[in-house]
């Protein structure tokens, strides 16, 4: 199998995460997630975490050129030949411009999973993992799907014309919606439609 580059994209509270965590455990690939990593930061007791623990708070991105910092530093100690996952890297234009260039010049083939739900989708999800997790960042769920409308879908636009995006529709059974994913990377072929003869 060739080496596989996969990143996931979508609407706040979309299944990224999850979907990331299960095709990595189905792959054994390792899985680099952005928002677990600057919130491990927003602990550290030094001005860079107590500034992104102030813009997680707000429901803010972080600035590009951090999240591209933890990206890059992730990509660069890859072993020759190891697939991975990434998960939230990839939410604004300059990151999405910077991913293709770094992969174009690795000649890492790449593909993005965009996980597509609605805004109520999106609303009720983040309305019951706040209940739950105990993210900070999902008490402000307005200010996050501002942020996707004003930077993320611009970055979706960007990996569609690269040839790299692949929707998945997001509003099903998580086993189904990962059942899609293995597919669409072409990790097991497809299920037959109709009788078989």
């Amino acid at each position: 199998m060739e080496t596989t580059t996969v990143f996931f994209v979508g609407k706040p509270g979309c299944g990224k995460g999850t979907q990331a965590a299960l095709l990595g455990e189905e792959t054994d690939w390792p899985v680099f997630a952005s928002g677990h990593l600057f919130r491990e930061i927003t602990k550290e007791d030094t001005p860079v975490g107590r500034l992104v623990k102030r813009e997680n708070d707000t429901g803010m991105l972080q600035p590009h050129w951090f999240a591209m910092y933890l990206y890059l530093k992730s990509l660069f100690s890859l072993k020759e030949g190891q697939s991975v996952i990434f998960d939230g890297f990839n939410r604004k234009v300059p990151e999405a411009e910077l991913i293709i260039d770094s992969l174009t010049w690795l000649g890492r083939p790449f593909k993005v999973i965009n996980i597509v739900i609605s805004d109520e989708e999106a609303h009720k999800r983040i309305d019951k993992r706040r209940e739950t997790s105990g993210r900070t960042d999902d008490h402000v769920a307005a200010e996050r799907l501002t942020e996707f409308y004003e930077h993320t879908v611009k970055a979706i636009a960007l990996f569609r014309d690269a040839g790299a995006l692949l929707d998945i529709d997001g509003e099903r059974p998580v086993e189904a919606i990962a059942a899609d994913i293995k597919v669409a990377l072409k990790l097991t072929p497809p299920l037959p439609v109709g009788p078989t003869a």
